[in-house]
Formats: structure tokens, C-alpha cells, sequence
């Protein structure tokens, strides 16, 4: 899949959304991708995974031993990137701010792991996830994402590889334009703080 074939999958979807809004960054943003949206069909998402693992260079393929993302956002991604690899996927919560592996979920000290987010903006949520792996023994050998929102600025220490890299404009709260200060402001994603 090319850039416009994939941007096409999120606007049939109605996952590309126009208006003002906070991000789990805490940036404004014009534009929102709604990936729950686009992965809320099944054919879709596999599809999307399948394209996914393809940009991922098959050395690094062949090494991984599990897949894990940070919920909410990744839980439906990185479930079909387990599928699309023929490995088990699981992931980590934040019930109390800091993520962590629950329901039963483990990792087995050295495993390799593939990291798989939604979205990224400014990756600190990927390297607190990562953080929580590596806690957990685990070695994070690379990130993959549906998105990279960060204009290839996110730093996360393993070598990244998302489905599709966009540049929409983004702002602190305090450097809205005007057209951003004349709407009022929602925050779309799973997490409130």
C-alpha cells in the first residue's frame, strides 16, 4: 500500500477528522486520525498489519519473539501485527499512570520485542512502554506504527518503522493559531491526562 492508498483507508473509515484537538501529547492539533475507526473493521486492520510487518526489514522480522502495545490505541493494531507475524501479541495498561503487564500477560527474560503503537507524535509514550518492558526483561528490538505524526523528530531508541508518516501541524497550548483558538478544543483519545 502507497501513502494515498492508505490515507484513503482512513478517510472511507472516517478516521481522519478535521476540528480542534488536544492530543495524548498534550499538543493542538487541527487533525485527528481516529485509528479505532480505521481498525475497526477487521478486514481493514489485517490488511493495514499485513502492510505494516512488510516495512519492516526481515532480519528484524525473523528475530522478534512477541508483540506488545501500550493500550488503548494498540491493542487492536498490535493484535493483528501478532497475527500477521504468527506470534502472540499482548499489552500493557496504565491503570494507575505508569504502564505495566496485567491479566496474566508475561514476558520471558530476553525476549525480543516488537513494539506496535497506533499512533506516534512525540514518542513519549512509546519509551515509557518500552521502559515497562525492559522492566519486565523484555528487549524492545524495534517500533512499528499505522502512524507517525511527529514529522520523523520522535526519538525512541530502537529503529521505527510506521505504515505511513504525515506532518500535520501541531502547537503547544499556549501557540494556537487563531483559526485553533476559535474552536473549542477536544481531546478524542483514550487517555484524559
Amino acid at each position: 500500500m502507497n501513502d494515498d492508498e492508505i490515507l484513503a483507508e482512513f478517510r472511507t473509515a472516517e478516521a481522519l477528522l478535521e476540528g480542534h484537538f488536544i492530543l495524548s501529547s498534550g499538543k493542538h492539533s487541527a487533525n485527528y486520525l481516529q485509528c479505532a475507526r480505521v481498525l475497526m473493521n477487521a478486514d481493514r486492520a489485517g490488511n493495514l498489519a499485513r502492510a505494516l510487518v512488510q516495512k519492516i526489514p526481515r532480519e528484524i522480522r525473523s528475530e522478534i519473539d512477541l508483540v506488545i502495545s501500550p493500550a488503548m490505541g494498540g491493542v487492536i493494531i498490535g493484535h493483528e501485527m501478532g497475527r500477521a507475524l504468527g506470534l502472540d501479541a499482548v499489552f500493557l495498561e496504565r491503570p494507575e499512570g505508569t504502564f505495566i503487564l496485567r491479566r496474566g500477560f508475561s514476558i520471558e527474560p530476553g525476549q525480543k520485542v516488537l513494539m506496535v503503537e497506533d499512533v506516534v507524535t512525540t514518542g513519549l509514550s512509546s519509551r515509557q512502554a518500552m521502559e515497562a518492558v525492559r522492566a519486565e526483561g523484555g528487549i524492545v528490538i524495534a517500533e512499528a506504527a499505522l502512524v507517525d505524526r511527529s514529522a520523523g523528530e520522535a526519538e525512541l531508541g530502537v529503529p521505527f518503522y510506521p505504515l505511513v508518516s504525515l506532518n500535520f501541524p501541531v502547537y503547544d497550548a499556549d501557540d494556537l493559531p487563531q483559526e485553533l483558538v476559535d474552536i473549542p478544543a477536544i481531546k478524542p483519545g483514550s487517555r484524559k491526562s
